[in-house]
């Protein structure tokens, strides 16, 4: 169904009414919003006792936790990453309240926001593994309920809603990132959060446009351009997509891309409402708001996140700080334009070999994992030989399934242009493609660069699913076989018969994703190819 499909009233008063538009293509939600909120919730509770259960274990720091949970301890104490003694590792877990510092601030090649959040836990719990990993664990199960709520809202359905959250909850690499102190989940909160925005005023924009057009229409006031419409859901998507940009740079992807995007939303709002000129009006009335509220937004708020290091002194490569607030500002802007430059060259000439890197076509085939903690305890297990570890991989079955999923959900934007299915396809290719130029590079990454994408894939699962159930018309559209109920109880046993399998799945594959101790025999019967070890 194209999302520029219209539907006209009957004639009033022997004048045509204006076509008003088409509820988006999705079924009714199903039950009361009370029903639908008690369901994300019942999600959400459970992917959060998954993720803070043990969660201070191991008691060590973990893979590139190294360098954030000491720049997230160091911005609460001086404002800016200051450089660490070489046994800060030790000192850090033996005793928390040890000076860890050494002389001087410290480069990093990453903005700061992420590791202001890691330090928020550990202001809250102290530098502790616990405190450290809070954040994450915390945004991990967070962004299970926006997925709830999102995929709830696209599809129409409670049930579908709720099963998205319980597969993203499912998933190895959401829950290993989602319990050490690295950026990457951090990164897919804050865009998952703005793509939830966006949603929203899509919804509640293309409502109001409606709604004006036919009033301005009947006073026979309507402009060829159509009329204004508030887009107020769009400044807090601009403050999100500025935050996952304050902590990666990979955010800047997903801005540009969800900018093109509301243009054609826009565009196909407006002509579908019977706009006489909808490009000029999209281009007038809603790309240059859109662009203050997500670009200037979104570049306002990354520049606030910088505060600590533009306003006091000593950080790395900050000149001299004096003078009043407005005046500190402006000579911080020629320090922080050579900073970000180091930062470019930094990320541009990453080339050093790394064990566990991978290319980012090996990524949705879960290629080549990366093990972020690994040691054989002696005695620990009553086997000769124990394993412990932490293996950043995601559940083979969801991914696997999201693979022919994602191809399936680029056929029903094809077939029948749903604005759903090319949302989707978008948010993945852009936490992907960007990657392909710095590969070519010889540039080191590592599959958990892949964190942001996993929403979007789990949202072509549930709309995939989604056909498959129903409601009939549009199902029968892609499967004729059969009558419309028993395509539906077909369809419905498929999508919990592939639920199921991906909860065995991740509680066969959970030992090694949260440092449980194994005979070394079943842990190398969970490495399923030689270059998972």
């Amino acid at each position: 169904m194209a999302m520029t499909d219209l539907v006209s009233e009957p004639a009033s008063e022997g004048r045509p009414r204006p076509p008003l538009l088409r509820k988006r293509p999705a079924p009714p939600v199903a039950g009361n919003a009370l029903a639908g909120w008690l369901g994300a919730l019942l999600v959400t509770a459970f992917a959060g006792f998954l993720r803070f259960d043990r969660l201070s274990v191991p008691k060590a720091v973990v893979f590139d936790e190294t360098y954030y949970a000491k720049d997230a301890l160091a911005l609460l104490r001086f404002g800016w990453e200051h450089n660490t003694r070489k046994d800060a590792d030790k000192l850090l877990i033996a005793d928390p309240d040890a000076d860890i510092w050494s002389s001087g601030a410290s480069f990093v090649a990453h903005p700061p926001f992420g590791k202001w959040m890691i330090a928020g836990g550990e202001w809250l719990f102290g530098a502790t593994p616990f405190g450290w990993r809070f954040a994450a664990a915390l945004c991990g199960t967070l962004s299970v309920l926006i997925l709830c709520r999102v995929a709830r809202r696209m599809t129409g359905s409670t049930l579908l809603g709720c099963m998205a959250g319980l597969l993203l909850a499912l998933d190895g690499l959401h829950f290993v990132t989602s319990r050490t102190a690295l950026l990457d989940i951090f990164v897919m909160f804050w865009i998952l959060a703005g793509f939830a925005c966006l949603v929203i005023d899509r919804d509640r924009s293309r409502r109001l446009l409606a709604e004006r057009v036919e009033a301005a229409a009947q006073a026979g006031t309507l402009s060829d351009l159509g009329p204004f419409v508030p887009h107020g859901w769009r400044v807090v998507a601009g403050i999100c997509l500025g935050l996952a940009c304050a902590t990666k740079w990979t955010g800047i992807f997903y801005v540009a891309a969800f900018g093109i995007m509301l243009v054609f939303w826009d565009f196909g709002a407006r002509r579908a409402a019977g706009v006489r000129q909808p490009l000029p009006g999209t281009l007038a009335l809603d790309a240059l708001p859109a662009f203050g509220q997500l670009v200037v937004g979104g570049a306002v708020t990354y520049l606030a996140t910088w505060s600590g290091w533009i306003f006091r002194p000593g950080g790395w490569g900050r000149g001299e700080v004096s003078g009043f607030v407005p005046a500190r500002m402006i000579e911080a802007l020629p320090d922080l334009w050579n900073y970000h430059r180091e930062m470019l060259n930094f990320h541009v000439r990453l080339d050093s070999e790394h064990p566990y890197q991978s290319w980012p076509w090996d990524w949705p085939v879960l290629w080549r994992p990366v093990a972020f903690f690994y040691t054989e305890p002696k005695g620990a297990c009553g086997a000769s030989r124990c394993s412990r570890e932490i293996l950043g991989i995601g559940t083979p079955a969801l991914w696997w399934g999201a693979l022919l999923a994602l191809v399936i959900t680029v056929g029903i934007w094809l077939a029948v242009r749903d604005w759903r299915a090319g949302a989707i396809v978008l948010g993945f290719l852009t936490g992907w493609l960007p990657w392909f130029p710095s590969a070519f590079g010889d540039r080191t990454m590592f599959l958990f660069y892949a964190t942001p994408v996993l929403p979007f894939m789990v949202l072509a699962i549930v709309l995939v699913l989604g056909y498959l159930i129903g409601p009939a018309g549009r199902a029968a559209t892609l499967w004729h076989a059969g009558t419309p109920s028993t395509r539906r109880v077909v369809g419905a046993a498929a999508a919990g018969a592939f639920v199921l399998v991906v909860l065995a799945n991740f509680a066969y594959f959970y030992p090694i994703l949260a440092a449980k101790i194994l005979p070394y025999q079943d842990w190398h019967a969970r490495i399923w190819f030689r270059n998972w070890i």
